[in-house]
């Protein structure tokens, strides 16, 4: 009876083990039937999953990272020249103060660098040669005066029968003189800028801006019409670019031009004039450009495209930095209202810089020039998050 009941007691633990056992798999087989699958891409031909070719952006963002656009216009790499150029100030932009007369350097009123505005005084010479200006004015107002009062005496006498006619007419003529004189000293004096006391000479700027160059020190001997400062305005300047005697032939007064700065930008600018010989030294005849833009400033180098007028070619022409690789095509990136978009592209010819477009793209379209390796790299690293 009792090796029955311990019969009965294995089997009953063996039956517990083996539901215990039967469950276990169950749980585990219910467990992962419900952990979620990621869901797949659908594979486009070639066995490649299809990327997403938007990458979204504010204004401020884009901003931010540095990312520079271009509104692209219709005209091959045939209808553009790109040159090398200087930055120049413009004839009105800059100006060599000068002193009137020899003297010694009284007082400084600027220093290089310091804002100026028209007729503003920069130094004070004193100088023998401002007094001798100061006394001729003197001197020649006082004739002058005199030669008046004399005229008046003589018109008297002879209104009076007193004196001849001949004696009035000498005297008409002596006041016409002393005038004359006296008007000539007051415009030495005004082009000398003598000082009020007479002792020195101011140096004053001709024009607004701010002092580029200085040399100039208190106390010292200064001769007449020495350089003491340069003055220049940073808004009036002027590109000079460099063309060959073939490329300036293609280039005319009101032809566009486009101008790459160092920070990346493109600043629309316009040719107004092109020298019609080549210089003796560079064999170049040089195209002046008119521009407005506040950041460049004189002795600056920049590069110019020049877009003759009467040239038509086909295809558009972007720079390299806005070509970008992607899964082993061609993309620009179009700016859209959300930020960029990949656009693949078929490219054609390169030179200097710069790459043709032959399809994928339209004139308007605004693109990524620079920093669009950016883009690519969020694109790329999207693509990896999605696997």
């Amino acid at each position: 009876m009792i090796l029955q009941d311990k019969r009965l007691t294995g089997g009953i633990a063996a039956a517990i083990l083996v539901a215990a056992a039967s469950g276990f798999s169950v749980a585990r087989c219910t467990s992962e039937a419900a952990k979620p699958v990621a869901p797949k891409v659908n594979a486009q031909a070639g066995g490649k999953a299809p990327a997403n070719d938007a990458v979204e952006m504010t204004a401020a963002a884009i901003r931010e990272a540095g990312i520079t656009t271009q509104t692209i216009a219709a005209g091959g790499l045939a209808a553009e020249i790109v040159a090398h150029a200087t930055v120049t100030a413009a004839p009105n932009g800059e100006a060599l103060v000068t002193a009137r007369a020899s003297g010694a350097v009284t007082r400084v009123f600027k220093r290089l660098g310091d804002p100026v505005r028209a007729g503003e005084a920069l130094a004070i010479v004193e100088s023998r040669e401002a007094a001798q200006i100061a006394a001729d004015g003197t001197t020649a107002a006082a004739r002058a005066r005199l030669a008046v009062r004399g005229v008046a005496r003589e018109r008297y006498l002879y209104d009076q029968k007193v004196s001849a006619r001949v004696d009035l007419e000498r005297a008409e003529a002596e006041a016409a003189a002393a005038n004359a004189e006296a008007r000539r000293a007051q415009v030495a004096a005004g082009a000398a800028n003598v000082t009020r006391d007479g002792r020195g000479v101011i140096v004053a700027s001709p024009i607004s801006g701010r002092i580029t160059a200085q040399q100039v020190s208190l106390g010292a001997f200064v001769q007449a019409e020495t350089p003491l400062f340069r003055v220049a305005d940073p808004r009036l300047i002027q590109i000079e670019a460099a063309l060959g005697a073939i490329d300036a032939q293609r280039i005319a007064a009101g032809d566009g031009a486009a101008i790459e700065l160092p920070d990346g930008r493109i600043v629309a600018a316009r040719v107004r004039a092109v020298t019609p010989t080549l210089s003796g030294e560079t064999r170049a005849a040089t195209a002046v450009i008119d521009v407005t833009d506040g950041t460049l400033q004189p002795g600056q180098s920049v590069r110019v495209r020049l877009k003759p007028a009467n040239v038509q070619a086909g295809g558009i022409v972007v720079p390299e930095s806005a070509v970008q690789s992607l899964e082993g095509r061609d993309v620009v990136f179009v700016r859209s209202a959300a930020g960029f978009r990949a656009r693949p592209v078929t490219t054609g010819r390169r030179s200097a810089g710069r790459i043709e477009i032959l399809s994928g793209l339209t004139a308007g379209q605004t693109i990524a020039t620079g920093e669009a390796f950016l883009l690519k790299a969020e694109l790329a690293k999207g693509a990896g998050e999605e696997d």
